[in-house]
């Protein structure tokens, strides 16, 4: 008899467009292989068809609860106000869990995974008490807010910082009733550790889909290409210092290249940034695939980064010349001037993107080493075994005897 998985993400996990989504459905992948697993998930846009489809064939039960924005600023104020994160305010519902615990009266689950520690509050009830638990904490939410914190003007600087301290709070007492807390990477790790104590955290690093992001033997043109989700701080951080900061300079030496802005729900600044010279808002596209095997070089000009930016692998993966500034480095074990280039200050990006302009051999060295890198160290099934491993473990702890029932 298979065992049974509940699995709770804050975001549907379909399609694998962006990062915790990648992550997720990638995860939701490899549980469906060993276990009959029931997803329950918030949603805070439409849904579609082929994504309920999707779902459904991985899964047994399926259950996608709608939140709109005024809901969720509502519950986290609410949260707020009872002591706790904003986090596990905005991405609570009644109705999920309501739905969860009638799943496991109905039919027990052996083992639940919840995709970020602000769903803590679903486990956390008798119902669940004898459930194992596991928490994909992935990046150290408690130092992204206390980051923001330290680039922010009051009072958003005051609310990240207290945001910041609550969030610290749940994930120091992750250890006294979960599993295991897994976390993206080694650097991430050590945090966790300080926070929660030695060893607290496992290792389950994020992977690559090598089939889908290929080499392309595709005309490139001058153009550097940044892709993320337009609307996610560190994303807009990033975009608008190189347009500040770099871009001008770049544009300066090579006054036919452009820089291209593509992912989801620009922020009005960026937007404005399409009026500058040689600056192209290309927005959210079904793929982006095409836009990257066109860009000469693919950028990464995060400050604000925690954590192992899918978008370096995909742009690895496929073979392109990147360049990334160090804190998205952090959870890499690349080398630099090897398998990609580094750069922090507007001298270095400069620099760094015109010595490739000007240099294909240079980027087909990088792009070549680049793809062994990720194909050495970065498939999916690989790197989410610490995780997948551990839930067979608590979820079967006899498969003997249950084979031999």
């Amino acid at each position: 008899m298979s065992s049974r998985v509940l699995y709770i993400t804050h975001r549907v996990p379909f399609p694998p467009d962006k990062g915790d989504r990648i992550r997720n459905f990638h995860l939701l992948r490899q549980l469906s292989r060993h276990h009959t697993v029931d997803l329950a998930c918030l949603a805070d846009e439409p849904v579609s068809d082929d994504t309920r489809a999707t779902l459904g064939n991985l899964c047994d039960r399926v259950s996608i609860v709608p939140v709109n924005r005024f809901g969720r600023l509502a519950q986290a104020g609410l949260s707020l106000a009872c002591g706790r994160s904003l986090s596990e305010g905005a991405f609570w519902s009644s109705e999920l869990q309501r739905i969860v615990q009638g799943w496991h009266r109905e039919k027990p689950f052996d083992a639940s995974i919840i995709s970020a520690s602000s769903l803590v509050p679903y486990l956390r009830t008798p119902t669940f008490a004898k459930v194992p638990a596991f928490v994909d904490v992935v990046d150290l939410d408690s130092q992204k807010w206390c980051d923001f914190a330290a680039t922010a003007s009051w009072p958003k600087s005051w609310l990240y910082r207290w945001e910041g301290a609550r969030v610290r709070s749940v994930e120091a007492g992750l250890p006294k009733w979960a599993e295991a807390a897994t976390l993206v990477s080694r650097a991430e790790a050590d945090m966790f550790d300080l926070v929660a104590g030695a060893g607290a955290a496992t290792v389950a690093t994020n992977g690559v889909d090598l089939e889908y992001f290929q080499p392309s033997d595709v005309p490139t043109q001058r153009a550097c290409a940044f892709v993320g989700a337009l609307d996610y701080l560190p994303n807009v951080d990033a975009a608008i210092w190189f347009a500040d900061e770099v871009w001008p300079k770049l544009r300066a030496k090579h006054p036919d290249a452009e820089y291209w802005l593509i992912g989801r729900k620009p922020t009005a600044a960026v937007q404005a940034l399409a009026a500058r010279p040689g600056i192209r808002l290309i927005g959210q596209v079904p793929d982006v695939r095409p836009h990257l095997a066109a860009a000469a070089v693919a950028i990464v000009p995060m400050r604000l980064s925690r954590g192992l930016q899918n978008k370096v692998l995909e742009a690895l993966a496929m073979a392109k010349a990147t360049v990334v500034a160090p804190p998205a480095l952090a959870a890499l074990k690349t080398v630099p001037g090897t398998h990609l280039l580094s750069a922090e200050t507007a001298h270095e990006w400069v620099e760094a993107v015109s010595g490739l302009f000007d240099n294909p051999a240079r980027r087909r060295e990088l792009g070549l080493s680049g793809r062994q890198f990720v194909e050495e160290h970065h498939h999916w099934e690989t790197c989410l075994r610490p995780l997948t491993d551990r839930t067979q473990a608590a979820a079967n702890p006899h498969p003997a005897l249950s084979l031999a029932n």
